[in-house]
């Protein structure tokens, strides 16, 4: 057994020597207290980078088919009043919503931007139309304009072109106009009323849209209830000189916002040039899934956005309004937060106590010997 701990001993691969023989130097006293220092930093270091997760990248194919897509948005247009402003939808599928009103909140500004008032009945009014004739069919134009009473005319010349017009009517056969909203010149006359109330004044509209997953473009027309409507009305000559598509986003993303997503166009500003015309962005969408250190996964998206404006002046005249045309790219990105093992960090641990020990070895070591030849010469005469 003594033989055997003999042997043992002979294998000791730290020899330790007398403290005797033992020199202790300022130099290398310097060195060891800035060795702790910079050992201390890096395992404060390496014990955060151990408790906090690290994001993994990973790019795939992406193969979903059938998902919908939510876009999210608040944008305000400091120059043109929520009744004049429509929100429109079209894909590459064929799919089409015009004058969209649910899951969108509007809220009139003023000329110093600040809101009048909030609603979430939808963007702009009742969708107008061209007035409807008596006889059943819509005002053409060089047709002349003779609205029906609905059921209340005394005679079958009698025409009702105003809303009080049909009031009086239905008064004279003793009838309650119940529902004001369902009469074509009422409709049209709010409509009107509406308009020369809001004019100066701006709009933001917030809410999110729900998709296709397929290529195409939402889109803010300023004036399309107007011009639809054939209205020929002269306080409201001003609107055919264009509409003003200053506008600014305070933010726009698609899907649900996750940790690190950056969407470029957040606060984005553009303010229209002296002429019209229609503003585009051209967005590529990037299908994202996120997951975080407890598994739970967030399916969103990210995009990149070019931008582009086109003059009013050309022919055809572009209609007015800000355009997102977006696509989507064949490829999903994967973040990932994942821990770090502990047997990886107490090797980190290990490896920066022995490498800040080594290097503090080999530069006190070569602080010391140069001390010692530097001192040997000047005892020899050649440094005075």
């Amino acid at each position: 057994m003594e033989a055997f701990l003999q042997r043992l001993k002979g294998l000791d691969a730290y020899p330790k020597v007398n403290e005797d023989f033992y020199k202790r130097t300022l130099s290398g006293g310097v060195v060891t207290v800035v060795a702790a220092v910079v050992m201390l930093l890096l395992f404060i270091s390496e014990t955060r980078s151990y408790f906090y997760s690290a994001t993994e990248t990973k790019l795939i194919v992406d193969t979903s088919r059938g998902e919908r897509l939510r876009v999210n948005f608040d944008i305000a247009f400091p120059s043109i009043p929520c009744t004049l402003l429509s929100v429109d939808s079209t894909d590459i599928s064929g799919e089409k919503h015009h004058d969209i009103r649910h899951d969108i909140e509007k809220r009139r500004l003023n000329s110093h931007g600040n809101v009048i008032e909030a609603r979430k009945e939808g963007i702009g009014g009742a969708k107008i139309e061209r007035p409807l004739q008596k006889h059943g069919g819509r005002l053409d134009k060089g047709e002349q304009y003779c609205g029906t009473c609905y059921g209340a005319e005394e005679s079958d010349e009698q025409c009702c072109n105003s809303c009080e017009e049909v009031r009086e009517a239905y008064k004279k056969k003793g009838w309650a106009l119940t529902n004001p909203d369902l009469i074509d010149q009422c409709t049209r006359e709010d409509f009107v009323e509406r308009v020369k109330t809001q004019q100066g004044e701006g709009c933001s509209v917030h809410g999110f849209l729900d998709v296709s997953k397929v290529a195409g473009n939402f889109h803010f027309a300023p004036g399309k209830g107007f011009y639809e409507s054939n209205i020929d009305v002269p306080e409201l000559s001003l609107l055919e000189g264009g509409f003003n598509i200053t506008h600014k986003i305070n933010k726009l993303s698609f899907g649900t916002d996750f940790p690190g997503v950056v969407n470029p166009l957040d606060g984005a500003q553009w303010t229209q040039p002296a002429s019209d015309g229609t503003y585009q962005y051209f967005i590529k969408v990037v299908p994202t899934i996120y997951t975080d250190i407890r598994g739970n996964k967030i399916h969103s998206n990210q995009f990149s956005v070019t931008e582009h404006f086109r003059d009013g002046n050309i022919r055809p005249k572009p209609q007015p309004g800000v355009f997102f045309f977006y696509d989507f790219s064949p490829i999903k990105v994967i973040f990932a937060e994942e821990n770090r093992s502990l047997l990886h960090y107490l090797t980190n641990l290990c490896a920066i106590v022995g490498g800040v020990f080594t290097v503090s070895g080999i530069i006190d070591s070569f602080i010391y010997h140069g001390q010692k030849a530097l001192k040997k010469k000047m005892e020899l005469g050649k440094y005075r």
